[in-house]
């Protein structure tokens, strides 16, 4: 199913907050991270590195649509969200995932499926945002249009 938000299921929604985007366009649906500019944010640079819950959402108070990049160094709506949120992600290129799938950061502010280290241990605590409520196929993909790699997850 297509969803028109980001915040597809959102408990907290007074954890909504404006940032500055560094001078790199955001895509609503990125996992973004703040930088060592205060009020400033980029997409999440450190694949599977721990991560706060934030996400770009879409710019509704100017009626923009999900599918509306926000761009470089604009001033972005991001969401920070709480375990059983639902949010509508992006999977990285490349990327197969089943309903179930532990997701992390690609550190490109898409998301990837988790693989536990050889011991089956979780190296970064917080590596883990969310957990796939649907299925999506990337693989063999490269460069495709964003609405297609949509993803909705369920945060963990």
């Amino acid at each position: 199913m297509a969803y028109t938000t980001i915040k597809v299921l959102w408990m907290n929604p007074q954890l909504q907050k404006e940032l500055k985007a560094t001078a790199v366009a955001i895509t609503p649906g990125f996992l973004v991270e703040r930088t060592s500019t205060a009020g400033q944010c980029q997409a999440h640079s450190n694949a599977g590195l721990n991560a706060v819950r934030m996400f770009a959402l879409e710019d509704e108070l100017q009626g923009k649509e999900i599918s509306d990049n926000y761009a470089a160094s604009a001033i972005i709506q991001v969401g920070i969200f709480n375990a059983g949120d639902e949010v509508y992600a992006l999977l990285a290129d490349g990327q197969t995932a089943a309903i179930g799938s532990f997701l992390e950061s690609n550190g490109d502010g898409y998301l990837k499926v988790h693989v536990a280290d050889s011991a089956g241990a979780v190296e970064y605590p917080e590596a883990i945002v969310g957990q796939a409520l649907e299925a999506l196929d990337m693989s063999g993909s490269s460069g495709v249009d964003p609405a297609s790699q949509r993803l909705l997850i369920e945060i963990i």
